[in-house]
């Protein structure tokens, strides 16, 4: 009996290994757990259509939002570990589902297999032009001095929110958090002069800065980004601060690890796609640099990291 129990797993190995080597053979499901026309919709969508122009094979973008994210990852949670239902997400928001909901129904680490980080954007911090601070150095001295200045977020549990209020634990600040839904609410109370600081978009807050309506104060990347070189990094002046509007792709926990292979090479050659390209350049993005193994390495450090903000901040969500 033992021979063709051997025999029935090569030829399972054998048939993995064909399928992978074809991987795409049919449609692939992309699963997009936000609204559409959001920024990781567009970013996804133009990663879709590059991987249909560059494998022939047709990538499909599904909308699936709900629940800041997680109805989507719990879609791809429970779907079948064959690399034709994908999820793309941004890191920070799955990471810190982890810790912000008393329930999900599923493991943000155990439950997924990442595959690739397709885009990064960084935050700019910005303030109000009429507070006199021209770097994140000056505004901390002014926070220290008028403790209880209001800051605005995209919404609690949202990384707007719990990057600033890091940002409060690193430098033990005084700032009142005011949600707002969106990020462009949140840099219009800045605008407006209801609030003093926000994490805001590249294209968001470029244009009001170069009206000498905003300030901006920094960068959340740890180097500077290559559309706003003249923004000094955070990190200059709180070492070891680096985050920002990461997007990866993930698939279910289980997937093959030569059809993973296979998608993140997909992936990686559409990178070179010039509508990509284009649309990237648009929103202020760049291809993700990271390896699969990478990847994962960083999920679980933003888990813990972004776990102990939540937990310091006394966030959850039942």
């Amino acid at each position: 009996m033992r021979l063709p129990r051997m025999l029935s797993a090569l030829l399972l190995a054998m048939a993995t290994s064909a399928a992978a080597q074809t991987y795409p053979a049919k449609p692939v499901k992309i699963i997009v757990p936000w609204p559409p026309a959001g920024v990781s919709d567009v970013l996804a969508r133009a990663l879709a259509q590059a991987m249909t122009e560059t494998s022939g094979q047709q990538f499909i973008v599904e909308n699936k939002p709900g629940a800041g994210g997680t109805l989507g990852m719990a879609q791809l949670a429970k779907s079948p570990a064959d690399g034709y239902t994908l999820a793309a997400s941004d890191i920070p928001s799955h990471a810190i589902s982890a810790s912000l909901y008393a329930k999900l129904p599923y493991d943000v680490l155990a439950d997924f297999e990442p595959v690739a980080v397709i885009a990064r954007s960084p935050m700019v911090l910005v303030t109000h032009p009429t507070l006199n601070a021209r770097s994140v150095a000056e505004f901390i001295q002014l926070a220290r001095q008028k403790p209880g200045m209001a800051y605005g977020s995209s919404g609690n549990g949202s990384i707007t929110h719990l990057a600033i209020e890091r940002m409060k634990q690193l430098t033990g600040i005084d700032l009142q958090h005011v949600p707002f839904k969106g990020t462009i609410g949140a840099v219009s109370s800045v605008l407006a002069g209801d609030t003093a600081l926000a994490f805001g978009t590249v294209p968001g807050v470029v244009p009001h800065a170069k009206a000498g309506k905003l300030v901006l104060l920094g960068s959340s990347f740890a180097k500077r980004f290559s559309q706003i070189p003249e923004v000094p990094p955070i990190a200059d002046t709180l070492p070891g601060f680096d985050m920002g509007f990461y997007t990866a792709l993930f698939a279910p926990a289980g997937t093959p690890r030569d059809v993973l292979q296979r998608a993140y090479a997909v992936t990686q050659k559409a990178f070179g796609n010039p509508r990509l390209k284009a649309v990237y350049a648009a929103s202020a993005a760049e291809p993700g640099a990271m390896t699969s193994a990478e990847l994962k390495s960083y999920m679980a450090a933003e888990v813990k990291s972004w776990g102990d903000v939540v937990h310091k901040v006394g966030l959850k969500i039942d």
